[in-house]
């Protein structure tokens, strides 16, 4: 069975300048994380889900927004939370 794709969380993506230059929770807390996830809606910076706060789920979880773009260098990738697929 092939999984459909919802393309109109596409909508969602705006023009975001990122908050912060690491994990605008792990800052606060003086804790460290792997890689770093730009929310695509509002310009949140979590970490990863390899980090043990996985923030940018947190994030996802707490908002419903669903698009986040890596902002590790070198990487030009996007994931969306709710249809679970990733696309550059």
């Amino acid at each position: 069975m092939t999984a459909t794709i919802d393309w109109s969380h596409l909508d969602t993506i705006r023009d975001v300048k990122p908050h912060t230059h690491g994990c605008e929770e792990c800052l606060k807390l003086g804790d460290s994380w792997v890689h770093l996830r730009l929310c695509t809606h509002c310009g949140h910076v979590g970490c990863c889900d390899s980090s043990k706060n996985k923030h940018a789920t947190k994030h996802f979880h707490a908002t419903k927004h669903p698009i986040i773009a890596s902002l590790e260098r070198g990487e030009n990738w996007k994931w969306c939370f709710i249809d679970e697929v990733s696309w550059e």
